[in-house]
């Protein structure tokens, strides 16, 4: 009876040794996942270092968009606007006038 009692006590501390080590194990797995996972706390961070730069972008190009359409705006409504348009892009001139244009590459010594 010794002997039963004896090895029923061992039996029972090794199962408790084991659940010991697997929830640790556990809990090291689980732990491992939060932060190294495929939506842990790494995966988080880049997220939203993305989502930062994609907002920055947004605003920049917001802010371009505005820009154009004033820019368009003016071109439609005032007719001088055209003019300095035409005259800037395609190099048209008055009757009488005479532009010059210098090579890119000739205007530093």
């Amino acid at each position: 009876m010794f002997f039963i009692r004896s090895a029923g006590r061992a039996v029972f501390g090794a199962r408790r040794r084991i659940a010991t080590c697997a929830v640790l194990v556990l809990a090291v797995v689980l732990g491992f996942h939060v932060i190294f996972g495929r939506n842990g706390v790494i995966a988080y961070r880049a997220k939203r270092s993305q989502l930062q730069d994609l907002r920055q972008q947004s605003v920049t190009l917001q802010g371009e968009n505005r820009q154009l359409k004033n820019h368009v705006d003016r071109l439609t409504q005032d007719p001088d606007a055209v003019e300095h348009e035409a005259r800037e892009a395609l190099h048209y001139t008055r009757p009488g006038e005479v532009i010059y244009t210098l090579p890119a590459g000739r205007l530093r010594p």
